[in-house]
């Protein structure tokens, strides 16, 4: 058992809930994933695309998405996180998606105002730049193009309620597994 099973999934969801980054944004295009077992960062693969995560990258300790990886939080911050750290966040929406494996939606968050006053304004889906989700949109189209068998489908962006949805589904479907 790894100490990440100890880290609670939050205190108040969508309001305020924990992230372990493992991609720092706009870093070089490696793409990490935390072993859920011993807590290593684990290099899963070197993107053949010349793209870089355009925001910090982590998923949610103790939830399950239908994936069968927890979820998957973009976390916006004015630097980038070094990766392995854990940070309190609050959503604002999330980006429906599918790939090879399933079902694999995004949550779109942002530091709570504790940790960061800059995104202090922003409390919506609404309140981020339309460039932002475009490019947040168009990395997730195009970052797969260049590996075999691996494609991507990129719905809609929906709102906080529905990314609170996704986040406690996944902590129920952990618990229930």
């Amino acid at each position: 058992m790894s100490a990440l099973s100890l880290i609670s999934p939050g205190r108040d969801i969508p309001n305020d809930f924990n992230v372990v980054i493992e991609i720092a944004a706009n870093g070089a295009p490696v793409k990490y994933e935390m072993d859920k077992d011993s807590g290593l960062l684990i290099v899963d693969r070197f993107m053949p695309t010349a793209m870089h995560y355009p925001c910090n990258y982590g998923f949610v300790p103790n939830t399950l998405s239908d994936d069968g990886d927890p979820v998957d939080v973009l976390v916006m911050t004015p630097f980038p996180v070094q990766p392995a750290s854990l940070i309190r966040c609050r959503a604002l929406g999330v980006l429906q998606m599918t790939d090879e494996s399933g079902e694999d939606y995004k949550v779109l968050a942002l530091p709570i105002e504790k940790v960061c006053v800059h995104y202090a304004q922003m409390k919506n889906l609404s309140d981020v730049s339309d460039l932002t989700l475009k490019a947040i949109t168009h990395f997730f189209e195009s970052y797969k193009k260049l590996e075999p068998n691996k494609w991507v489908k990129v719905g809609e962006w929906l709102g906080k309620d529905a990314a609170a949805k996704e986040i406690n589904d996944s902590i129920k479907r952990y618990q229930n597994k």
